[in-house]
Order: structure tokens, then sequence, then C-alpha cells
């Protein structure tokens, strides 16, 4: 009798303990409904990427504002956020957006609508298409501007939440949501849109902040950031008129034996930035507040540098060789705790085919500066305009078109304890990084006021962020790297997660 009783017993307290558990838990019977309810939905869902896709938004070119935010604003309210309005700021619009689940934990997700410039003549396949593309070794991927940054996590993550909404599932978590169209030329407004009263008093009900990102490298493998570098990006441009020397307008070339070139001031204003391989900033003062490497960020760069093979950065840089022949691990050291003054390109005169013997009465070259702890992004942009005064180029103009400070969170943050759990759930021993060398404004939401946790998090990969041929993978053959749905259910795990 006793035999047969005790597994009723337990039964029975198993089923009042399941009773009394919070709905926030989930188990393997709510991921099974998601996933196939994924599954079901993902036509659709592949359908509202490449739809977006195919509607860029680009603040360089003022394009697509501000349709960009309302599509957005369809989007979210079409997978269940009860409100998403735009947001006005002194640039392009920004969006805010709320689903409240009726849960007791709130967390806030960022999002960008905006995408980089392209040219379509470097393309393989036209950036608006958004064809389905099969990439060897890969799969089958969308091709377009956008697509992984950040447009293609961005819809996983919608995925996700559609799928809560169709299956009839509650979501685990309440949801703040602010996205900007001027991610991509330095986010110059988002304190307009981010510290908006109404918004920043949402923020701070939020346990942190995440931003959905192809978390794998091209081998599988997945690495979690713990921070970013910051950046400034400037147009420097050298003229006749502000210098009051060289030609007025553009003029013969023969007359460079009695007349200044404006183009040389700006090539030498250039050289004085760098050390003479161009590789160490010598801004006046600029070096002087970087934090050295902390014993525990060299030890997880250490550690990463069993998991992350020197091929995969060769790949993603481009690049067969380091700056000064480093070894892999000094290399690695150096991307996380340098900070860098690059070229992004130069140009006056005449660039057409052919010659033109022309003397220009102007050029520009377009920099971005990244920086590291205990840098700020308007001390980078103080020191290199006193520096260009200083060494006597106060004439020439310097154009701020944005930028923002660099980002830390701790490892102990339970947005990333949350993110290595699933992670681990899936079979990944994920990669603990110090900080992204790229940049996002992450600074907005941990410095003060906010002071808020933040990170990036999604399973999947995308190549070809702010270059041709830009891709994320839909459907997977490789055996390490997830898919599209897989992505999808990721991010309902972590909702999951996030809510305990």
């Amino acid at each position: 009798m006793a035999s047969s009783f005790f597994p009723r017993a337990l039964g029975f307290a198993a089923g009042l303990l399941a009773a009394a558990l919070p709905a926030t838990f989930a188990n393997d019977a709510d991921l099974a409904v998601l996933k196939t309810e994924i599954g079901k939905n993902h036509p659709r869902a592949l359908g509202r990427l490449q739809e977006w896709i195919r509607r860029p938004a680009i603040a360089a070119e003022n394009r697509g504002f501000p349709e960009g935010a309302d599509h957005l604003i369809g989007l979210l309210k079409d997978v269940g956020f009860q409100k998403a309005e735009r947001i006005a700021t002194k640039g392009k619009p920004g969006v805010f957006a709320t689903l409240d689940a009726g849960a007791a934990k709130t967390v806030a997700i960022y999002f960008m609508y905006d995408v980089k410039q392209f040219d379509p003549k470097e393309w393989s396949s036209p950036p608006l298409d958004a064809a389905l593309v099969d990439r060897p070794g890969l799969g089958k991927v969308v091709m377009g501007r956008g697509a992984t940054n950040q447009k293609g996590p961005q819809s996983a993550l919608l995925a996700a939440l559609d799928a809560f909404r169709t299956a009839g599932k509650k979501l685990p978590i309440n949801l703040v949501l602010v996205a900007e169209g001027e991610e991509e030329i330095g986010s110059p407004n988002i304190a307009d849109l981010v510290l908006k009263p109404e918004v920043r008093a949402a923020l701070e009900k939020c346990i942190g902040i995440f931003l959905p990102h192809p978390l794998q490298g091209s081998d599988g493998g997945v690495t979690v950031n713990l921070g970013a570098k910051g950046v400034i990006e400037v147009e420097l441009t050298a003229s006749a008129l502000t210098w009051g020397r060289g030609p007025m307008r553009d003029t013969h070339s023969s007359y460079k034996a009695m007349v200044d070139s404006p183009v040389w001031r700006l090539v030498q204003a250039l050289t004085s930035l760098v050390s003479p391989d161009g590789n160490t900033p010598a801004i006046d003062g600029f070096m002087d507040n970087v934090r050295p490497l902390l014993p525990e960020e060299k030890a997880l760069i250490a550690t990463a540098a069993q998991k992350l093979t020197e091929q995969q950065y060769r790949v993603a840089s481009g690049a067969l060789k380091w700056i000064d022949d480093l070894p892999y691990l000094q290399a690695l050291e150096r991307l996380v705790s340098q900070p860098t003054v690059n070229i992004e390109g130069i140009y006056g005169g005449y660039t057409g085919p052919g010659g033109k013997t022309v003397l220009p009465h102007k050029a520009s070259a377009k920099l971005d500066l990244r920086l590291v702890p205990n840098q700020t992004a308007p001390e980078a942009l103080a020191k290199l305009k006193a520096h260009l005064a200083k060494r006597g180029y106060g004439d020439i103009e310097v154009n701020y078109t944005g930028g923002y400070s660099p980002t830390s969170t701790p490892a102990e943050a339970p947005l990333i304890q949350a993110q290595l759990a699933v992670l681990r759930r899936n079979g990944f021993d994920p990669v603990l990084w110090p900080r992204l060398a790229g940049s996002y404004p992450g600074f907005i939401f941990t410095d003060p006021p906010l002071k808020m946790a933040a990170g990036h998090f999604g399973l999947g990969y995308g190549a070809g962020a702010h270059a041709p041929d830009e891709f994320y993978l839909i459907e997977s053959t490789h055996p390490k790297l997830r898919g599209f749905d897989a992505g999808a259910l990721a991010f309902a795990e972590y909702l999951y997660e996030l809510a305990k």
C-alpha cells in the first residue's frame, strides 16, 4: 500500500507546486507550444522582415522619415504592444512602446529603425530586394541593407512576441521599448527620446535593457558582451575661405607654385592626430584618462582567446596581419583596451576618370574616434578641437555629427546572468567579452540618471553590417548556427528567464 500511495501523493504535491509556481517560470511544455507557434507563423514573420528591409530609413540621407517610425509602430502593435507612439526629437523621430502583461517585472528593449547608406553597384543582390539567397556552408539567408544590423534580430524578437499572442499565452514580463532613427549617425538626439519624462519614468521601472543582436560567430560560438566602446563622428573641412589662404574657388594647378593648398593643409592636420604609423592617437590629452585593462578583463580575454580562433577575426576584419605584427592575444587586448582615430574617407577636388589639373579650394575628411572607459564623447570632441587650435589649425571646421560614451555592465547583473543561463541550457559555452569594439548609444541607459544594466542578446548569425551583401541567416544548414525560428524561440526563453 505504501508503495502505491507515495507516487500518488508525490503527483498530488507536484500538482500543488505547479499551481503555486508563478506563470513566469517556463517549462518544456510552454516552450514546445511556442516553438510550434513560431514555426506556424514563419511565413508571416519572414515577410515582416523582408517588407521592413524594403522600407529603409537612412538618417544620413534624410530618407524614409517619418515613414520609418510609423512602419515600426505598426509592427509593434501587430505583435501585441498596447501602446506605440512617435516621439519628436530635434532630429528624426523616436518610438516609445509598452506592453503591459500584468507581470511582476518589466524589462526594456532598445531598437533602431535606421540603416546605413548603400551603393547598389557593390551588391550581388539588390540591397532593398530582401531576397532569400543560398550561402554555401550556411544555408538560406535574407540579403539586404539592415538584414543583420538590426532588422533581422529585431524581427526574430517580434516573431517571439507574435507567437505568445497567437498561442494565447500571456507574456511572462512587461515590456518597455524605445527605438531611434539616428543610430547610424551617432544618436545625436537620443536624450530627447529616452529622457522625456514619460519615457524615463517607464524605464526607471525596468530591471535592465537589452538590444537584440546575433551573438553567434561564424563557427557557431557565442559571445556575451559586457559593454561597448564609445564613439564620436566628425567631419573636418579645410577651406580657403576660413583659412584666408589658397584659392577661393577651384583653380588651375599651375598656380600651386604661388598659392597655398587647403588639401595639403587638411592632410597635415590629419597627420598631427596620430603617431607616424597611424595606430596611436596623438591628440593632446586624448590618452590621459584611458583606463588600462583590469586583471579580470585580461583574464576574460585570455579565456576568450582559447575559444575564439584567430581565423574568425581575420574573416571578420578582412585583415591578414595585426598592428605591429602582434601575437593574437595581444591584438585582442588592444582591440578591447585602445581608443582609435580612424579616417573613414577623404574627399576634395577632382576624383573622376583620368586627371584634371586642378588646385581645389577645400577638402574634407570624415573621422570616427572610438573611446574606452574613463573617456567621454564631450571630452573627446573638446580635446580634438583644442589640439587643432593649438597646432595652428583652428580654421579647420570640425562638424560633430554624433557620438556617445562607452558602456559597461558587470557580469553579475541579473540581465547578463539570465543570458548565460539560457545559452548554457541551449548547449553553448558562452564567451564573456569585456567590451564590444563597436559602439551603440547604451550610455544613455547605463549612465546617470538611469544607471541601468544593459546588454546584447540573441541566437543567430549575420554578417556584412555597413558593407555590401549584408545578410541574416534564416534557414541554417550549419550544425552549430541557429536560424531565424530558433533565434525567436531563444528570445521567448530569455523573457521567461528574465521574469524569474
